[in-house]
């Protein structure tokens, strides 16, 4: 089997989901398929296996993205997979499997901050009905999603009339040092993105009721985004805008006597919430089904429009019985989770659409 694998959403200043989503499943595929990525900036290259082979085309974005099956038709391949849905399908001579991460923009429309003017226009008509996304994921031979939760929502509304599969996110091993629960946790660790569904305004009201914490908020973040959430940041608390962190900074912090927490009210994974439980740290967490599933009973969880409920949970792992207790939940649940297993998932699903195989 020829594989094509889309790396051309793998950032080269920092990652977001997508990006991380691509280069992990990347690293693992190689070591069990045929594959050649396609990339559109010759710095993707240092996020990819070492000798892969690479073809360079065009940037998603571009106008010729439509377009793209006609100039993949020229090279052969078996199956192109991408990890997003937007690929262009027409007159495409292989089969085609593209990703949909969640549904998340059409529960909360605000289009994310860094697209341009147009991009953004683009973005909110795309998602003011489910056509635009049935028609691209329907061209597809297969759909990936990363998780059961997704899946399930898909099929409720009937999103796409193709298999899916689930290939999951999975956890990095971001540190091999133990983390020590000794200590009464009192750093409050969010990573994320600070759109207005992530909900960090619950997190920063909950400090009005843990006045020995500290919240500390670790990805990028925007001036006027900054100042929406310090003007509702309680007197004599405790906040932290890192605006950004290395991975080893990420794990430095989630293993400094801290508590990982989300007060998200919608996500597709949730891959910081994994990478916590694996680093064997307590989460506390939105109740909602997604961080059900990622997170097991290896989570404490709470209303994420109740910020004294999370904060009680919070207050609640200051029992170092209780805190060992879900932290070894945590880490069991999440052993089931590997890019191992994720890229198996999808190279045999790849296989199979060149079998006709049925796959679950």
């Amino acid at each position: 089997m020829k594989l094509f694998f889309d790396a051309r959403y793998i950032r080269t200043d920092f990652h977001d989901g997508i990006s991380r989503f691509s280069t992990e499943l990347a690293a693992e595929v190689a070591k069990i398929a045929d594959v050649t990525f396609l990339i559109c900036d010759e710095a993707q290259t240092n996020y990819l296996p070492k000798d892969a082979v690479i073809l360079k085309i065009h940037r998603p974005t571009s106008v010729l993205e439509p377009f793209t099956a006609l100039l993949l038709n020229k090279h052969h391949p078996d199956v192109v997979f991408s990890p997003l849905q937007t690929m262009g399908s027409l007159g495409k001579k292989y089969k085609l499997i593209l990703t949909s991460h969640d549904m998340i923009y059409y529960h909360f429309r605000t289009p994310p901050q860094q697209f341009g003017p147009l991009l953004r226009l683009g973005w909110r008509f795309y998602h003011l009905t489910y056509i635009p996304q049935r028609l691209a994921l329907n061209a597809a031979d297969a759909v990936v999603t990363v998780s059961e939760t997704t899946k399930q929502e898909f099929e409720k509304t009937k999103l796409t009339n193709r298999l899916i599969i689930v290939v999951p996110n999975a956890p990095r091993t971001l540190s091999k040092t133990p983390t020590s629960l000794a200590h009464a946790p009192r750093s409050l660790i969010y990573m994320g993105s600070f759109m207005p569904y992530k909900n960090v305004e619950t997190l920063i009201e909950a400090l009005r009721y843990l006045p020995a914490h500290t919240l500390h908020l670790l990805s990028r973040i925007s001036p006027e985004r900054r100042a929406q959430l310090e003007a509702r940041k309680p007197r004599g608390v405790h906040i932290v805008f890192h605006n950004g962190v290395s991975d080893d900074e990420y794990a430095a912090l989630l293993q400094d006597n801290a508590v990982l927490v989300s007060a998200s009210r919608y996500e597709g994974y949730g891959l910081p919430v994994a990478e916590g439980l694996a680093l064997g740290v307590p989460a506390v967490l939105s109740d909602i089904p997604i961080f059900h599933e990622v997170a097991g009973n290896g989570a404490l969880f709470a209303d994420p429009d109740n910020a004294q409920a999370f904060a009680a949970q919070i207050t609640s792992l200051d029992d170092p019985t209780a805190r060992r207790a879900l932290t070894k939940r945590g880490s069991q649940h999440i052993a089931q989770y590997s890019w191992h297993e994720s890229a198996s998932r999808l190279v045999k699903a790849a296989e199979s659409l060149l079998t006709s195989v049925t796959i679950e």
